[in-house]
C-alpha cells in the first residue's frame, strides 16, 4: 500500500475522531434552551450554577449566582462541587460547557444540565 494513502486515511481518520468527540452529545447531559435553563434555575433549589468560562471572561458579565471554575481548572476542582445537587452548566457558546459535562460524567455526576448557545443566547440579567 502506498505509504501516502495510508498517511492520508489515518489523518481523515484523526480528524473525524476528532469533530465527533467534540460535537457529539453528552450522554445524560440535559440540554436546555435559554427559556428553559432560566425557568429551572428559578424552580429548581437543589443546584449549583457554573460558569466554565476563563476568569477574563466572566469578567464581562456573568448569569447571577454562578461559580466560576474554568474548564482548564475543572479536573483540579472536582471536590468543589456537590454531587448531590443538580449542576447547571453554562460558557460563551455552549462547546466548553459540554466538554465540562462529559469530564463531570466520567467523575460520577449525573444530573448535569447545560445551557445551549451559552451565555450568547442568555435572554436573562447578566451581573457585572
Amino acid at each position: 500500500m502506498d505509504y501516502k494513502l495510508l498517511f492520508n486515511l489515518v489523518i481523515i481518520a484523526f480528524l473525524s475522531w476528532f469533530v465527533y468527540s467534540r460535537f457529539a452529545g453528552v450522554k445524560g447531559l440535559k440540554n436546555l434552551m435559554p427559556d428553559q435553563f432560566h425557568n429551572e434555575l428559578k424552580t429548581n433549589q437543589n443546584k449549583i450554577l457554573i460558569d466554565v468560562r476563563e476568569p477574563i471572561e466572566v469578567k464581562q458579565g456573568y448569569i447571577a449566582g454562578a461559580k466560576n471554575i474554568p474548564l482548564s481548572q475543572i479536573k483540579n476542582r472536582l471536590h468543589e462541587i456537590p454531587k448531590d445537587k443538580r449542576v447547571f452548566l453554562y460558557c460563551r457558546s455552549g462547546m466548553r460547557s459540554k466538554q465540562a459535562a462529559r469530564i463531570l460524567q466520567k467523575n460520577g455526576f449525573h444530573d448535569l444540565a447545560h445551557l445551549q448557545g451559552g451565555v450568547m443566547s442568555w435572554k436573562g440579567k447578566i451581573a457585572k
